[in-house]
């Protein structure tokens, strides 16, 4: 589901992974999770596109309950961006390329 551009994070990665000064998009999903495969695709190439500029990640929700619980995540694919470990913004739902480059730009 994910090429070598795309990151695959667990909890005891995030905080290492998110404290970077290069903005990190994160994308909570499950293999199960519908609409997370559709937006796959797209992530993929998001993290094409984006090389050397954002950090893109996958989080599977079902193996690291932690982080997910952290920020309140309710629904997947929740996609989460990230500048310093602070959370810039984030887009709940299967959403179309332009929204997530919208997303990314608030952070570059």
């Amino acid at each position: 589901m994910a090429n070598d551009k795309v990151q695959q994070v667990n909890d005891a990665e995030f905080d290492t992974l998110i404290s970077s000064d290069q903005p990190t998009l994160v994308d909570f999903w499950a293999p199960w999770c519908g609409p997370c495969k559709a937006i796959g695709p797209v992530i993929e190439d998001l993290a094409e596109e984006y090389t050397g500029k954002v950090t893109i990640a996958k989080m599977n929700v079902d193996d690291n309950p932690v982080t997910p619980g952290k920020f309140g995540i309710r629904a997947i694919p929740t996609l989460i961006l990230f500048k310093s470990g602070e959370v810039v913004d984030q887009i709940t739902g299967a959403v179309g390329k332009a929204q997530l480059i919208d997303l990314i730009n608030k952070a570059i």
